[in-house]
């Protein structure tokens, strides 16, 4: 009796020490009432207790054998009283009451079973943001006293939380609590299952104004306009504000008028620059009746057509010269007013690139070859917006690998030296297919000499 006298006094002061604290910030306090299991079988034969090992199983072992070795009251057995403290943490401080016939294996009297104990707990409840179902781990210490024997336990729990409403849940829990005393403490699980009921003055959004005075419960504002925010400043709350993040002005609901025109930033098309209404705010400085931000001459009146400039065409060539990729060169509407390279000029090129000498087994130009490049670069240099390749052939002689590096290096050599006469880096690439794209049989020599050859074509 004694026993169940202590579990009373102290479970009242926890109670007591709830509603004395409940009026801060929010107040999230909770008290849960339910039923216990004491199980010591489960906890393995080698623990801190002494007593009657062999009566024990390892751990784990039968933990869910409830008419073997759970000791269950059938009446209310256990009260907690829990505080949130912030960043998911809970503590929990409480008592339980049981009576213990089932000793492992064992059975013995009904013994008396007390225990005081604080939890500290992290909720998986935001993590996995299911709102219903509310995991937690968590750690804690007690004592506990059997009989007339006491001892301390260091606690290890996990638990689930099915909440139905806000402030009401049930809770599912299972704690192995390892007892301290070398010769008369008792390891062992205690499960439990219980109500919660959650309580306090409610802050969704922890302004310090409670959720049924807040105008924004889910969002932190200040009390001057009831709980709700004003993000920008401007004496406007957020939620009155059509510009809830720019500071602006009464007039228009918040927004800003920034360049004075009277058209707010938010439907100003130029928002920086004073304009005309029927521009959306943007000026029209040369009058062409195309605004500024539309027009790409807008200090020179054009056609509306012509996104306001005038047609210029240097060329003559019947491509405005904004559009004509070779301003200064005539050229084609097809070729957006550069020359066209034809098959003639390939024909041309090729017969230039067929007279290129390299030295033998080598890709090194010979000095007689450069007046050849040289007419190449000039021929090339009319068509400033057309891209060449230079193709390396070769005969079959030799090894494949030796022909295929040697038809690469030679194309490449040409490639790098009209670019060193001025043809631009961007317009020329160059690659080697050794002896696979013959043009002659090379069963003779004259026909090896042909296929032994540099050429150039348009690349597309």
């Amino acid at each position: 009796m004694k026993h169940l006298n202590r579990f009373l006094i102290a479970a009242i002061f926890l109670i007591g020490f709830s509603a004395a604290n409940a009026q801060d910030k929010n107040n999230r306090w909770a008290v849960e009432v339910g039923v216990n299991a004491v199980d010591v079988f489960p906890v393995g034969t080698n623990d801190a207790g002494r007593i009657a090992p062999e009566l024990r199983g390892e751990f784990f072992e039968d933990f869910f054998k409830v008419d073997d070795h759970w000791n269950i009251l059938p009446s209310v057995s256990r009260i907690m009283v829990s505080r949130y403290l912030g960043d998911e943490i809970i503590f929990s401080a409480g008592g339980s009451m049981n009576k213990l016939s089932k000793y492992g294996d064992y059975e013995v009297n009904d013994l008396s079973y007390y225990s005081l104990d604080g939890e500290v707990k992290y909720s998986f409840k935001e993590l996995i943001n299911w709102g219903w179902l509310d995991p937690n781990l968590g750690v804690g210490g007690g004592y506990t006293w059997v009989d007339d024997i006491g001892f301390g336990t260091a606690n290890v729990l996990f638990g689930l939380k099915f909440w139905f409403t806000d402030n009401l849940g049930l809770n599912l829990q299972s704690t192995y609590k390892h007892a301290f005393e070398e010769d008369y403490g008792i390891s062992h699980f205690q499960h439990s299952a219980g109500l919660v009921f959650q309580f306090g003055m409610k802050d969704s959004d922890d302004d310090g104004i409670p959720d049924k005075d807040d105008e924004c419960p889910e969002t932190p504002g200040l009390a001057e306009f009831n709980g709700c925010p004003d993000s920008d400043g401007d004496g406007i709350p957020d939620h009155l504000d059509d510009c809830p993040t720019v500071a602006g002005l009464p007039e228009f609901n918040g927004c800003p008028d920034t360049d004075g025109d009277g058209i707010v930033d938010h439907l100003d098309e130029c928002p920086t620059v004073a304009g005309l209404a029927e521009f959306n705010g943007c000026p029209d400085s040369d009058g062409d009746g195309v605004p500024d931000h539309l027009d790409n001459c807008p200090n020179e009146a054009g056609p509306k057509e012509n996104n306001g400039c005038p047609w210029p065409d240097r060329d003559g060539d019947g491509v405005p010269d904004h559009l004509d990729q070779c301003p200064d060169v005539a050229g084609t509407v097809a070729n957006n007013g550069c020359p066209e390279v034809s098959v003639e000029v390939i024909k041309r090129l090729n017969e230039y690139s067929k007279t290129i000498l390299f030295d033998l087994g080598k890709s090194t130009i010979r000095k007689e070859s450069y007046p050849v490049l040289q007419d190449i670069a000039n021929v090339m240099k009319e068509y400033p917006n057309a891209k060449f390749e230079i193709e390396g052939h070769t005969d079959n002689t030799g090894s494949a690998a030796v022909n295929s590096r040697l038809s690469k290096e030679r194309a490449a050599a040409v490639k790098d030296y009209l670019i060193s006469i001025g043809m631009d880096a961007d317009r020329l690439t160059s690659e080697g297919y050794g002896p696979d794209r013959p043009i002659a049989t090379n069963k003779t020599a004259a026909g090896r000499q042909e296929n032994r050859r540099v050429e150039i074509s348009l690349k597309k």
